[in-house]
């Protein structure tokens, strides 16, 4: 069993920056790849970024890429993204989520475990 919790969610201005934290726990052991992906009203949940299991390799969609970075402590159990020069349309829902195989994947299908998510509001 596996438990993923997203925080750091908020309201921010256009400009402002926002660090998102995803605490795993109990069969951590099984997880290596984490990724985000997030969900705005009335569109389809879509990838944001994704990390391997010692962060040897990286992943991220084209709207984010350059202003969002994924990084993850193992030590606690922990992956975070830091969003940049965050922009109106980055406003949703974000969920952690993380998959057993070695390689990360954008497709939601290959994440078996997700978070509940946390709200990300950005004003203009």
């Amino acid at each position: 069993q596996v438990q993923l919790v997203e925080s750091g969610g908020g309201l921010v201005q256009a400009g402002d920056s926002l660090r998102l934290s995803c605490e795993a726990s109990g069969r951590t052991s099984s997880l290596n790849v984490m990724g985000w992906f997030r969900q705005a009203p009335g569109k389809e949940r879509e990838f944001v970024a994704a990390i391997s299991r010692f962060g040897g390799s990286t992943d991220y969609a084209e709207s984010v890429k350059g202003r969002f970075a994924i990084s993850r402590d193992n030590a606690k159990n922990t992956v975070y993204l830091q969003m940049n020069s965050v922009k109106p349309e980055d406003t949703a829902v974000y969920f952690c989520a993380a998959r057993s195989g070695t390689y990360t994947r954008k497709d939601q299908a290959s994440y078996g475990f997700w978070g509940q998510g946390t709200q990300v509001t950005v004003s203009s």
